[in-house]
Formats: C-alpha cells, sequence, structure tokens
C-alpha cells in the first residue's frame, strides 16, 4: 500500500483503517489484511486513561510508532500530530512529522481544516504525505464544547465543504470524516477526487476506521452507536484471568506439565 494506490482506490475498492498501538496489535492487523495502521493519539484514551487525547505528546507516540513499524513492515502506518505538535510554528510542525517519518510511519494524520491547509501543503512540499481530519476533531474539543454529530445545519454543511475543499487543494491524500451526518459525508465523498475515510460518518465514505479497543470489545465503558463491536475480548480476557487467579490459589497451576524436574542417572 502506498499513496497513489490509496488514491487509486477511490470508487474501485473500500479502504479498512484500524487504530494500533503496540507490536502484536500491529503484527496482527497486518496478518489480517488491514489496508491502513493508525498510531492514533486515542493512545491517551485507550492506553493511558486520559479523558481525552489532549494530554498525549510526541514522546509518548514516537516508540509507538517504532513498535507499529517493527510488527507491521509491510504495512502503510499512519501517525497522528498529538495536540501541541503542529500548532505553535510551521518549523515545529515539519520537525515532528520528520520525527515520525523517521521512527517507521508512511504518512501523517492532522486534526483541522482552512486553518491547517497551508500547513499541509508545505509538509506534502517537503515529501511527507498528510491525512486530513474534519468534522469532529477531538483536540479541538474545549473549543466545540463536546462530542457532537457535524453537518447538521446549513453552516456546518458550508464549514465542511470549504474544509475539505482546503484540504484537498493543500495535498492531502486522504481525509478522516468524523461524526458527520450521513448524507452529508456522502456528498463530500462524491465532491473529492481523494478517498474519505469515515468514523461515525456512514456507509458512502470510501473507507472506515475504528478504534481497536471498540471493535474488540476490549473497552465496554464507552460505546458510541457508530462502533460495531466484532468480538467480546474483554469477557473473554477477564474469564482468563480469573481462570488463572483460581488454579495459582488452588495449587493447579503450574501443574507437572508446566515444571520442570530434575533428571536422575
Amino acid at each position: 500500500m502506498n499513496v497513489r494506490k490509496i488514491i487509486n482506490s477511490k470508487g474501485k475498492e473500500k479502504l479498512s483503517m484500524i487504530t494500533v498501538y503496540s507490536y502484536f496489535q500491529a503484527k496482527m492487523a497486518e496478518e489480517a489484511g488491514i489496508d491502513l495502521l493508525l498510531v492514533g493519539d486515542s493512545y491517551g484514551n485507550v492506553m493511558l486513561g486520559y479523558e481525552n487525547t489532549l494530554p498525549v505528546s510526541m514522546e509518548h507516540l514516537l516508540p509507538v510508532v517504532e513498535a507499529v513499524k517493527r510488527g507491521a513492515r509491510n504495512s502503510f502506518i499512519i501517525a497522528d500530530m498529538p495536540f501541541m505538535s503542529y500548532q505553535p510554528s510551521e518549523s515545529e510542525a515539519i520537525k515532528n512529522a520528520c520525527l515520525f517519518m523517521k521512527a517507521g510511519a508512511n504518512a501523517v494524520k492532522i486534526e483541522g481544516g482552512v486553518e491547517v491547509a497551508s500547513l499541509i501543503k508545505k509538509l506534502t512540499d517537503y515529501g511527507i504525505p498528510v491525512m486530513g481530519h474534519v468534522g469532529l476533531t477531538p483536540q479541538h474539543l474545549n473549543k466545540i464544547g463536546g462530542y457532537f454529530v457535524q453537518g447538521r445545519s446549513e453552516k456546518s454543511i458550508k464549514n465542511l465543504v470549504e474544509n475539505v475543499n482546503a484540504l484537498e487543494d493543500a495535498g492531502a491524500f486522504a481525509i478522516v470524516l468524523e461524526l458527520i451526518v450521513e448524507e452529508v459525508a456522502r456528498t463530500l465523498t462524491e465532491e473529492l477526487k481523494i478517498p474519505t475515510i469515515g468514523i461515525g460518518s456512514g456507509k458512502y465514505c470510501d473507507g472506515q476506521v475504528l478504534v481497536w479497543h471498540d471493535l474488540l470489545g476490549i473497552n465496554t465503558e464507552f460505546k458510541p452507536t457508530f462502533v460495531k463491536r466484532y468480538a467480546n475480548l474483554r469477557e473473554t480476557i477477564v474469564n482468563a484471568l480469573k481462570r488463572y487467579d483460581e488454579e495459582v490459589k488452588s495449587v493447579k497451576f503450574p501443574s507437572d506439565e508446566h515444571s520442570f524436574r530434575e533428571v536422575k542417572g
């Protein structure tokens, strides 16, 4: 997978994307044939227990990108630019994007629309592929005041159209559409020449992305309506840990099978 193949997939084949945060997650995702692996700043929520993505830093995500690359050497890896990794200055943004690329990412993802278009243009001019992200943008949580579906008013729709057009013109190779009314996401997808990756934005996007812990039923504390759970790993894992605890306390584990004995003679 590469940028050219991603762009050329539009209208031909849907793209699958999932967030990954570790060596073994990346290894399994690649084995399953997932098209795009996102080292998301959702790492802060599902791995560190933060309430939102704002505390996540480059220091958090750089070693994660390195681990994911080791686990999925043949996959297309996208690194989320975390809050304050690109807002302070253009030079800071370029430096941090380059660090992600050196760590093993094939592209970076940046939240925002018109306000980040010039930065995306600069990054792409330097050879750094950029995926855009509009609609609900978690890093703008304090500005928008919560998690709300986008595209329910004429003003919101107009803003979305302006943003996606600005990102495409700036050179983004794809755009994540998060929590956007399905018909609006359909219109945006049809008008753009680059693929859209939906999350909570309906079936008409060119691809879909979900968070690892949501898709696999590990995170049962938060389940938005757009998430489909393909497994219930939390129950499986907790039951396995209970059995381990019980067997340790009843001295069923370790058994002879799991012990080493002195060889006589």
